[in-house]
């Protein structure tokens, strides 16, 4: 196992932990489920792409022998931080792969001057939100929302 950071021209490595976060959200989901990915994964990887070009963002990825198992994707603006991924495939999980992450996560923020940070989980995560908390993160906020079909007002 290796940790390395990921390049803007390798964010195409990491669409099949993208395709897991999906599916593991629509397992977990406790009233979306079905819903994800809500982009197509290849809109997702232009847009890590472009914001690691533009410095905004940075991702640090575990790599197993059989390619990349999990990845976390911070992003930084001024004293504001954004945890906006963190996926290990479920093959493996338990190995302290997340807390490898999150450490990493948590000295960038540290390092680039974040203040705050916030992440949001999938309502029905209770294994993301146990680890948020073990890192010190508390609700703020609630969000709620509504799918509408076409025949919907």
């Amino acid at each position: 196992m290796i940790t390395k950071n990921i390049l803007p021209g390798e964010v195409y490595q990491l669409a099949e932990c993208l395709k897991a976060l999906a599916e593991y959200h629509n397992q977990v989901s406790a009233h979306h489920s079905g819903f994800y990915p809500w982009r197509p994964i290849e809109d997702t990887l232009e847009l890590f792409r472009e914001a690691l070009n533009s410095k905004t963002s940075m991702i640090s990825a575990i790599e197993e022998s059989n390619g990349i198992v999990g990845f976390c994707k911070i992003d930084i603006h001024g004293e504001k931080g954004k945890l906006d991924y963190l996926i290990i495939k479920e093959e493996y999980r338990g190995r302290g792969y997340g807390a490898l992450l999150m450490d990493w996560a948590m000295r960038a923020f540290c390092e680039c001057g974040a203040k705050h940070v916030e992440v949001k989980i999938i309502d029905g995560n209770a294994a993301a939100q146990r680890l948020y908390e073990k890192y010190g993160f508390v609700m703020n906020a609630h969000i709620l929302w509504r799918i509408l079909s076409n025949d919907q007002s």
